[in-house]
Parts: C-alpha cells; structure tokens; sequence
C-alpha cells in the first residue's frame, strides 16, 4: 500500500537549535535563612518565551492557500518559502512544495522543493501539470527518512503559467503499484501575491 508522509518538516535539514537548561550546584547548602523558612526548595521558575522556538518551522502570513512558512533563527530576518502542504482525496498529507525566488542571472528565476513518500517510483519522475496541460516532469535528487526530494528549478514563463493558472496537479508513481498514478491537487489561490513577497535567494 502507498502509505501517505506522516511527518513533512525539514527543520532539521534547514537548520538547528539547542537549548541549555541552568543546573544547581547540588553540593551547594541553603543558608541559615533559608533552612528556616523552607526557601531553598521552592522553584522561583522561569518566563517562558513567546512566538517559535529556535529552529521551529512557522506560518508567518497566509496568501490564499499558501502560507509564508519561516524558519526561526538568531538573525535579524528569519529565512522564508511559500509553501503548501499537498493532500490526497481523504485528506491526508502526501507531499509539500517550498518555493523561493532566485537572483536574476540565470535560466530559472525560482526553485521549489518538492518532498514526496519514500515508496514514490523515482525512475517514473514527478509531473507538474497546470490547468491540465501537458505539463513539465522532474528528476528526483535524494530520499532520506523523511521523504524523497526533487529539486525544482522554474523559468519565468513557469512562473507566468502558475500566476494565470486556476490549478495545478502534481503527479507521483508509488512504487509497489508502478501502473498506477497519484494525483495531488495543488490549489493557485494566492500563488502571485505570496509569489511577490516571497525571499530572494542567491543563486548556488
């Protein structure tokens, strides 16, 4: 069966975060006063800080059915993609796209990345079909525990074609069932205004 992916977050990937905690001298003996009143073993606590923890992958602001998914980090700005989780007709998550713009200089103007279930046929690449169109297919670039990864690179009439469109359908091939196709409907709604405001990302 073409289990569906249960967890979609590539923090991991992105970026990293630790937390220290304060420890107390456990050799260390309550004063006078503080024996007398029972002091020493009351925990004062700590604030606890508000908004996403460093590291944490958060809906900044929603553009139709897109959201402005940031990556929390010590910089003044945090890093961020639009992004839409993919879902099947039963509403399961299936897949997730990450989009970002690209400095000029290049054939694309975009990159995605598209992650997808690890029982996905990778010979039978992933389609992108608008409005449905023909479509354009990619070649999947590596799995790993969370899924399998295809890295997008979109030109500008990619781009214009997205903007225009009403939908767009992403289609995968599972792998015990290579003569079947799973289609995911991605919805448009938002795409140009999310599009527009979305981070530049230097060219690799």
């Amino acid at each position: 069966m073409f289990r569906t992916l249960t967890t979609l977050s590539i923090l991991a990937l992105m970026t990293t975060g630790t937390a220290t905690f304060a420890q107390t001298d456990t050799n260390e003996q309550p004063t006078e006063a503080e024996a007398a009143t029972g002091q020493s073993q009351l925990d004062l606590g700590q604030p606890v800080s508000e908004g996403p923890a460093l590291g944490e992958r958060y809906s900044k602001e929603k553009h139709g059915d897109w959201d402005m998914a940031c990556i929390k980090t010590e910089a003044e700005t945090d890093p961020c993609s639009l992004l839409q989780i993919l879902k099947d007709d039963k509403g399961n998550a299936v897949a997730e796209m990450s989009l970002f713009r690209l400095e000029a200089g290049g054939q694309a103007v975009a990159g995605a990345t598209m992650i997808v279930p690890l029982e996905t046929l990778l010979t039978a690449r992933l389609t992108i079909a608008i409005d449905g169109s023909p479509g354009k297919q990619y070649q999947f670039s590596y799995c790993n525990p969370i899924g399998c990864f295809a890295n997008i690179g979109l030109t500008q009439a990619d781009i214009d074609a997205l903007k225009r469109g009403n939908s767009a359908t992403v289609s995968i091939v599972p792998a015990p069932a290579p003569d079947e196709v799973i289609q995911l409907p991605m919805s448009l709604k938002g795409f140009t205004a999310g599009y527009d405001v979305v981070d530049v990302v230097a060219n690799r």
